[in-house]
């Protein structure tokens, strides 16, 4: 899945400026620790001026926790890649990890200073919000008839599946952890409770 399908030139040289910024930032505090970073470093190591970096973000929290510009083309691109008659607990699954998969270079960072800080943990939750309002849309146009219900309850569960894997994991297991995580509370939620 390409990210920059349908981007024309200038958007896509914003876009590499942007994930130069993101990368130089992730790399210098995941090696130095966040306070041992400042702007200036992460602006040289990505080779852009501060005013260019701040074009970009308004603090260095915001280049760790602000969502990608690509992240709704992801998101979309991801459901419309599920087939129509798919049952809707596999493309949910499918939908929620391959999204999660594309974190792979920011998490471990972003839950460290979230759970030093929970003024920055709030400023994620708009970017979450957009994604699950796309998705409750998503689900609403491939429910049929008298099948509210379940759609609902499965959308709900999935969500419940995603924060359960995130509120255990810890950052110190790496990424793959948190994935296999997901998973394996997607297969016990597929299963039920009734003999667990």
């Amino acid at each position: 899945m390409s990210d920059d399908t349908g981007m024309g030139l200038r958007e896509r040289k914003k876009l590499a400026t942007w994930q130069s910024i993101r990368d130089a930032a992730l790399d210098l505090i995941d090696r130095r620790g966040f306070e041992s970073v400042s702007l200036d470093d992460i602006a040289e190591a990505a080779g852009v001026s501060r005013t260019t970096l701040f074009n970009y973000f308004a603090s260095k929290e915001a280049i760790v926790l602000d969502p990608a510009p690509q992240d709704p083309r992801r998101w979309r691109s991801l459901m419309a890649d599920r087939p129509q008659g798919e049952p809707l607990w596999v493309s949910l699954q499918s939908v929620y990890l391959g999204y999660l998969a594309t974190f792979s270079d920011s998490l471990v960072i972003q839950k460290r200073l979230m759970a030093l800080s929970p003024t920055l943990a709030d400023s994620s939750r708009e970017h979450a919000a957009r994604f699950k309002g796309e998705l409750r849309d998503w689900v609403a146009e491939r429910t049929p008839p008298g099948r509210e219900v379940y759609a609902e309850l499965a959308l709900n569960t999935a969500d419940a599946v995603m924060s359960t894997a995130y509120t255990l994991w810890s950052p110190s297991d790496g990424f793959e952890r948190l994935m296999d995580l997901a998973q394996t509370c997607f297969d016990q939620a597929g299963r039920g409770f009734a003999d667990a």
